[in-house]
């Protein structure tokens, strides 16, 4: 081809087949060209997420006409696009922001529908900053909208019970339910995992040493918790609803303990529970874009301010992506794991 009409190019790093994390390479591809709706964001740093390591192992595939390279959710700046359209934070050309999107964050440049995009926080880095979207996101939509945390009838006095709480999601909803005044509970692998979320606000429990469902209801007097945000899923599931509250919420995000179990129909029906589930990630721009405006509005003031913020455990050049995708996979880590280029 011609130099002159030769398509500029950019680092990525590609999953050359399904597998272990050594099949994560570096690679030269095309820079992406946003279409209507959407924004070119040059790359400064990306988030690693559980998502990204079951893509690469083949077993969750980008929705059509998204990107076969990992990566959902970055920070950098804008530097194209249609921002003609729908733009409710009035960004431009030249912005620093944050984005959640469905696939290509691994690269040096990543195309993301501008309502899913966020201005970032008012003294963020960027690594910073790319911690947030996808863990931002999938909290508010699970524990506040889907899980309807302080929407029943205990209101303020509502609790949230996390399964894996040093996960990045778990130091999130640890955090934002703290900050809006509940109670939360977690559990943890480890002492350590354990100490971690307890000076972010939590009581934890160390699921390798105690019962979950006997430390819940003795710190709750027997009530139990409102509301869970399960990662777990497979034999918690029917422990989960004997510590549920009644009219309690149980919404499971993951199924790393396996997606089958056995549940007693009988004590949802009795005690009015809701069991319930979702996943973000094939959700239309509309439904991403509200989450967004109520992230602006309600959590954005509790970052700038730094009341809430996001726990970083590991920086990795994005070189090293292999290297981000073994840590990820020992689970050794408290809050989020980072590339940058």
């Amino acid at each position: 081809m011609d130099q002159t009409t030769a398509m500029p190019t950019m680092q990525a790093v590609e999953i050359t087949r399904p597998g272990e994390p050594d099949v994560l390479k570096l690679t030269s591809r095309n820079i992406p060209k946003p279409e209507k709706g959407e924004v070119l964001i040059k790359v400064a740093a990306a988030g690693v997420n559980r998502p990204d390591v079951f893509q690469r192992k083949g077993n969750y595939a980008p929705p059509p006409g998204i990107s076969d390279i990992p990566g959902m959710e970055v920070a950098g700046e804008l530097v194209d696009g249609d921002l003609d359209g729908e733009n409710p934070f009035g960004l431009k050309r030249g912005d620093m922001i944050c984005a959640l999107i469905g696939g290509g964050g691994y690269a040096e440049y990543a195309i993301a529908p501008l309502l899913q995009c966020l201005p970032t926080p008012q003294g963020y880095s960027m690594v910073e900053a790319a911690a947030l979207p996808e863990n931002f996101f999938t909290v508010w939509s699970n524990v506040f909208d889907r899980g309807q945390l302080g929407q029943g009838k205990r209101g303020t006095h509502e609790s949230l019970l996390v399964q894996g709480g040093s996960s990045g999601i778990g130091v999130t909803a640890i955090q934002l339910a703290h900050a809006f005044g509940y109670r939360v509970f977690v559990t943890a692998g480890s002492a350590e995992k354990c100490a971690a979320c307890e000076q972010l606000g939590a009581i934890a429990i160390n699921y390798r040493e105690q019962d979950f469902v006997e430390e819940v209801k003795r710190h709750s007097d027997g009530h139990g918790v409102d509301v869970i945000l399960d990662m777990v899923a497979g034999d918690y599931l029917p422990r989960e609803i004997e510590v549920l509250a009644d009219d309690g919420r149980l919404v499971v995000i993951a199924t790393l303990g396996g997606g089958k179990a056995t549940i007693d129909a009988g004590a949802i029906m009795r005690r009015r529970l809701t069991v319930t589930g979702s996943t973000l990630r094939v959700r239309p721009i509309a439904f991403k874009a509200a989450i967004a405006q109520a992230l602006y509005e309600k959590v954005w003031p509790l970052l700038e301010s730094r009341r809430v913020q996001p726990i970083i455990h590991q920086v990795f050049p994005a070189a090293d992506a292999t290297k981000a995708h073994v840590l990820m996979e020992s689970s050794a880590h408290i809050g989020k794991i980072m590339l940058t280029w």
